[in-house]
């Protein structure tokens, strides 16, 4: 079914003037959160109003992350800023020789990790800090679902470590330049996106073994896993590729399914947080919502030409959709009830 012949939902969609590049989009309780490539933050309410918060003034956001109380991002000003719903900010830490943040994640207890260049640092919810020194700079970081444990992507593989133990850390190899990575919500699993327009998986249990996803036409920039941890929905193809992870080989030997085919390539993917439904976003600026059961397709956004998708993001009920594009557009989707 095409972008044009779907049911819409456009009529459902408040818009948001963000003012620049949408590097980022996640949700603070009921409030949407907009990283900004201008260095702020767009806090959005569910009817649409904005506040703009300054949370790097004197740089860019880079990456960002959150995990429903705060927004943690960082920037080419080597800060890292902690923004929450009431608009209060603040600087937890800065990169030695305010060196630019690669990349960021956060652990469920409130633990921060951030890497710049070579060096990763570990923050606990306590504030110690634990530091690391990988083999080259590292561009993805993601804790493990269960215990405090963090995947670094770099180049050669990837690099499994615990900050609070002295144990070595265990070296996950496979040539190429290693992207960003993120775990299963089993932990079985680890897959990172390469330079090489692939994925790079593997099997943790019960043998180490290695997962090859490729035939992409582009870079893999997003991922998201399904609710049931049983898909992992990727862009950098004229589809949403999603590849099947519900055995414990995971998608080795198995074809992916290929949802929301467009004349435009994929550039976000989220998944709904309890339905079944993915959210696509496209480089011509479209949006979709696809529901998985049928392949049914519902339009969010039609394309807006030189206004692609660089940020998607459920609320924690399913209820909201917010989206930021290149150009600044963003806007707020409120499903019917």
């Amino acid at each position: 079914m095409s972008a044009t012949a779907a049911p819409s939902l456009t009529e459902a969609v408040t818009g948001i003037a963000a003012g620049a590049h949408v590097t980022g989009a996640h949700w603070l309780g009921e409030r949407a959160a907009l990283s900004l490539g201008d260095g702020a933050v767009l806090l959005v309410e569910a009817g649409g109003e904005t506040r703009r918060v300054a949370a790097h003034p004197e740089g860019g956001i880079l990456v960002a992350a959150a995990d429903g109380r705060r927004l943690v991002t960082g920037g080419d000003d080597g800060r890292i800023a902690v923004t929450t719903a009431d608009g209060a900010t603040d600087t937890l830490a800065t990169a030695t020789g305010h060196a630019w943040i690669d990349a960021l994640a956060l652990h469920p207890d409130g633990a921060v990790a951030f890497a710049a260049g070579k060096r990763v640092t570990a923050r606990d919810a306590k504030g110690r800090e634990r530091l690391h020194e990988a083999p080259s700079s590292v561009r993805g970081l993601a804790f493990a679902p269960k215990g405090y444990r963090l995947a670094l992507a770099h180049y050669n593989g990837a690099t499994l470590w615990y900050p609070n133990l002295d144990a070595t850390p265990e070296a996950l190899s496979w040539k190429g330049s290693h992207i960003d990575v993120t775990w299963s919500p089993d932990g079985r699993f680890v897959v990172t996106t390469m330079q090489e327009n692939a994925l790079h998986g593997w099997r943790l249990q019960p043998d180490r073994g290695h997962m090859r996803m490729s035939g992409y036409p582009a870079k893999v920039r997003s991922f998201a896993w399904s609710a049931d941890g049983q898909w992992l929905a990727t862009s950098g193809a004229e589809a949403a590729i999603v590849w099947p992870f519900d055995t414990k080989e995971g998608p080795t030997g198995k074809q992916p399914r290929e949802c929301g085919v467009r004349p435009a390539r994929v550039s976000r993917v989220t998944f709904h947080p309890r339905a079944p439904v993915l959210a696509v976003g496209y480089e011509d600026g479209c949006i979709l919502l696809v529901r998985f059961t049928d392949a049914s397709e519902l339009l969010v956004r039609p394309a807006v030409r030189g206004s692609g998708v660089t940020a998607l993001a459920w609320d924690g009920r399913g209820d909201h959709l917010v989206f930021g594009c290149a150009d600044g557009q963003a806007g707020l989707l409120t499903l019917p009830r």
